[in-house]
């Protein structure tokens, strides 16, 4: 009986240390630790926002700009018309 008490808790604290619930503690209980990483996930999450945002609107306009390269009357004049509308309000 006395056995298998100890190897649950042997078990138990394996599992304890394989998933860091020490370090997440320690993190939780001091205030610095937690706002440090707070502003370094606010700053990685940002950027990754930056970036994803400039791939995915590089995409959309490379296939705007293949979709009118292939002269299609009816899509290639409405997104011309698009980039026409643009260019003026650019300016």
């Amino acid at each position: 009986m006395f056995r298998k008490v100890v190897k649950e808790i042997d078990k138990l604290n394996k599992n304890l240390e394989r998933t860091r619930i020490y370090e997440i503690a320690e993190i939780l209980d001091s205030k610095s630790k937690m706002f440090f990483r707070s502003v370094l996930s606010g700053i990685g999450k940002g950027i990754g926002t930056g970036i994803g945002f400039y791939l995915i609107t590089a995409v959309l306009i490379w296939l705007l700009q293949y979709i009118v390269r292939l002269n299609i009357p009816v899509i290639g004049k409405y997104i011309s018309d698009i980039v026409d509308i643009v260019e003026l309000n650019r300016r």
